[in-house]
């Protein structure tokens, strides 16, 4: 069994679907979604529909994005956030404009089920954006960490990749977890396109937001697979801002 982790998609299906195939993924692999998957571009609604439908058939693994809970906020509570639909929202808007009342409360009781992190018998830590208690994810105070933190991803980019683990001053949540995926920070910020790594993270939101591909890393191989730019499918849009 592989287990593949899927970056941040962004309403890009087609892109997903082409990702999906590229790697060949059958019913024996483990699908870990890293969460984000609205916002962008104009799949919103047909996106977490294929994601309902494939945990019907496959072993998924959905975690919770920020842009997954400011559009269930939306969708549950009616909260107009006009930042979020700034980043991305106002597609998501769109999307669901002709949606019925049936899919939506599918589409609810899907952000609902969303967990904020997983940890696989290995003592990986797969999680949206990253986490700030120095103990661990078991000890964070503040649940919207999970998914709207970046600090511990600049953390691990910023550490001198000379500094042994065991010294004293070696950043001691890196050290509770064999190796972190996340996405929530695209690595095209720093100029990248494909999966990064930095200390025993690794980012695997390559920007399909953006002008970026969707990415899929295998994490006991290291292998990846990408989309073609996600734009490119959608030559009308604009994408996230």
């Amino acid at each position: 069994m592989r287990t593949l982790v899927i970056g941040d998609i962004h309403s890009g299906l087609k892109a997903l679907e082409q990702l999906l195939k590229r790697a060949v993924v059958t019913t024996e692999d483990r699908l870990i979604f890293l969460g984000d998957y609205v916002d962008g571009w104009s799949d919103a609604v047909a996106t977490v529909d294929f994601l309902i439908d494939l945990k019907k058939t496959h072993n998924c693994i959905f975690l919770r994005g920020n842009h997954d809970e400011l559009c269930y906020d939306w969708l549950a509570d009616g909260k107009d956030n006009p930042m979020w639909k700034h980043h991305g929202g106002e597609a998501t808007m769109a999307s669901y404009e002709n949606t019925d009342a049936i899919t939506k409360n599918r589409h609810i009781a899907f952000y609902e089920s969303l967990q904020n992190y997983y940890l696989d018998s290995n003592n990986r830590l797969f999680i949206h954006a990253g986490f700030t208690n120095l103990k661990g994810v078991d000890f964070e105070y503040f649940q919207k960490t999970f998914y709207w933190d970046r600090t511990l991803w600049e953390l691990a980019v910023s550490l001198n990749p000379d500094l042994d683990p065991n010294n004293p001053w070696y950043p001691k949540r890196l050290t509770h977890y064999s190796e972190i995926y996340l996405g929530h920070t695209p690595v095209t910020r720093m100029g990248k396109t494909t999966p990064q790594q930095a200390a025993n993270v690794w980012n695997v939101d390559t920007g399909a937001a953006f002008k970026g591909p969707l990415s899929l890393i295998d994490a006991d191989t290291k292998e990846v697979w990408q989309s073609d730019s996600v734009y490119t499918f959608y030559p009308n849009e604009k994408g996230r801002n």
